[in-house]
């Protein structure tokens, strides 16, 4: 009897300890995370940092033969203002910045991608998709322009990036990128290049290069310790800067960036 007495006391012992131990667990539960759900959410924070390209359906994406090309995409300003001929020795502006473009073409390396994109007329169209072996296409669309409409400066470097972010895709984030913006005036209404500019900078490590013909350094696009702006009062000046594009693009370093 007293055996049976000892283990029953003992069973009530083991069972309040049992009870006291679930307990804890169901507050530990309720009121803080375990260890090992502290280390995924420290990790989950890491996953939040941008990589650039981002993933896209890589599946619809054609990997480039050569994954270390550099890349420039030229956005040609064709507004209505590019008729004027107040600095550009009385012909149109848009014909000397047709002739600046065709020596820029010869200097371009044979195996860096080139690509235009204009904005003319109200409306903004890629004429030369970027690629190697389209230096003759590139001059002829840019000799086909006029002039017409007004500035969406915004939404035409919005329209840019995203054609380099698909080449950058391609080449898996490798590589060097720079758009070339060549325009003569301030842009429209509701559409200040500000806000598309600094994300640019911020999430990728394209290069903006700007060419402000006849407008001096007043410009959105100005952006010191940013962007790369050459005020260009004349052709030979114009020509220059988009010479110094190419000489900016061999000392840009990428290494900051989170590239895959």
């Amino acid at each position: 009897m007293v055996r049976f007495l000892f283990l029953l006391g003992l069973s009530v012992i083991f069972l309040s300890l049992g009870q006291g131990c679930d307990n804890q667990l169901t507050q530990k539960k309720k009121g803080q995370p375990s260890s090992s759900q502290v280390k995924d959410s420290t990790s989950s924070k890491k996953m939040e940092t941008y990589v650039w390209p981002p993933v896209g359906n890589e599946q619809d994406v054609e990997i480039a033969s050569d994954l270390t090309a550099k890349n420039y995409y030229v956005v040609l300003d064709c507004s209505g203002s590019m008729a004027e001929k107040g600095c550009s020795k009385g012909r149109p502006k848009l014909e000397a910045a047709k002739k600046s473009l065709a020596q820029f073409v010869e200097l371009v390396p044979a195996d860096a991608n080139l690509g235009l994109l204009v904005f003319q007329k109200d409306r903004i169209k890629e004429l030369v998709p970027l690629g190697k072996d389209n230096r003759s296409q590139f001059v002829n669309a840019v000799n086909s322009t006029s002039s017409g409409g007004g500035t969406p400066l915004h939404s035409a470097i919005k329209e840019g990036y995203r054609r380099v972010e698909k080449q950058g895709r391609q080449q898996l984030g490798y590589g060097e990128y720079a758009l070339v913006i060549v325009t003569d005036g301030a842009a429209n209404a509701g559409q200040d290049p500000t806000t598309i500019v600094q994300w640019i900078l911020e999430k990728s490590p394209i290069q903006i290069h700007t060419i402000g013909f006849c407008i001096g350094t007043n410009h959105s696009l100005n952006m010191p310790g940013r962007t790369i702006y050459k005020a260009a009062d004349n052709p030979t000046q114009l020509s220059e800067g988009l010479q110094e594009v190419l000489a900016e693009a061999d000392n840009f370093d990428v290494s900051e960036f989170d590239l895959n």
